[in-house]
């Protein structure tokens, strides 16, 4: 497919949270004075509210577009996307069901060169439909629509896990107040999981790569651990023993039916699995490429 002069390579990044501050970093660092603008989409400015960053973007030469995904059309946010010649997705799923198909359709419609969707996580391909978390479907319908469709290139960025996620309280697999591990659903289950810095600095080195990378999964990782591993390594932080609870597989299955709005119970079943969550470190895009990422030990320190 010939690419579309006019957009001058253009990149749109969509969201700045922790992802998308990242990537903006990341790809401001990799631009040459040949590349194209780099902008961020935000949502409207409350009008009855002063914006709450003033001047973070425009330090680092990064314009911002507003849009709002959960209201305005596809046909509307098309017209958006097609001055842009590649799109990369950092927003999750904060704008509720069906916001990555909405997201993907636009794409697909404004005939964008090269997108990178909102698949930093799991292995979906491995998961399937069906799943112990059903957002985890929407995530395998993007990826038929984009490979349903062969104008649109599409790069997925494979990264298991953030890394600081799985030390959030609110997830509770690891409780460092009370010195407690928790395992999903047996000790040697794995996690593959990945700095958001990281997650930047590798899809810009993966979008820059030559030869071109397109129409692929590509998998990257930080670290990939045990659930028994990463109990010897908050160990080895605290200097101290810790309590080791699993949480076998029935019991996550029941808290999900008797709490099935709780979204972090639905989310340590997702992950109390022994496939499609974890790869080898030693076979990721970052090892083969000798690129040094930060592991679970060096995140710790």
């Amino acid at each position: 497919m010939q690419h579309n002069e006019s957009r001058n390579d253009a990149t749109l990044v969509i969201g700045a949270g922790e992802l998308g501050i990242a990537m903006l970093h990341a790809l401001v660092d990799r631009r040459t004075t040949t590349s194209g603008k780099i902008d961020v989409l935000l949502r409207p400015l409350d009008t009855q509210a002063p914006d709450p960053r003033p001047g973070v973007f425009q330090p680092m030469g990064v314009g911002v577009v507003r849009a709002d995904l959960a209201h305005h059309s596809v046909a509307d946010l098309a017209r958006l996307f097609s001055g842009y010649a590649t799109v990369i997705c950092c927003t999750g799923f904060v704008g509720g069901p069906g916001t990555q198909r909405r997201i993907t359709a636009a794409v697909l419609e404004a005939g964008v060169d090269r997108y990178v969707p909102w698949q930093f996580g799991v292995d979906y391909d491995v998961i399937g439909r069906g799943s112990d978390q059903g957002i985890f479907d929407e995530q395998i319908d993007v990826r038929e629509m984009l490979r349903a469709q062969s104008r649109t290139h599409w790069v997925i960025v494979s990264t298991g896990m953030f890394t600081s996620f799985l030390f959030e309280p609110a997830f509770g697999v690891v409780d460092l107040e009370h010195a407690r591990v928790h395992a999903l659903g047996d000790w040697g289950h794995r996690l593959t999981v990945t700095t958001p810095e990281d997650i930047g600095r590798l899809t810009a080195v993966i979008l820059a790569h030559v030869p071109r990378i397109d129409d692929q999964v590509v998998f990257v990782a930080g670290d990939t651990f045990s659930y028994a591993r990463l109990a010897d390594y908050v160990e080895a932080r605290l200097d101290r023993k810790v309590e080791r609870v699993l949480w076998p597989i029935d019991e996550l299955r029941k808290a999900v039916t008797t709490h099935p709005e709780d979204k972090m119970r639905r989310y340590h079943l997702a992950f109390a699995r022994d496939t499609g969550v974890a790869w080898d470190k030693e076979a990721t895009f970052n090892a083969r490429q000798g690129i040094p990422v930060k592991d679970l030990a060096g995140w710790l320190s």
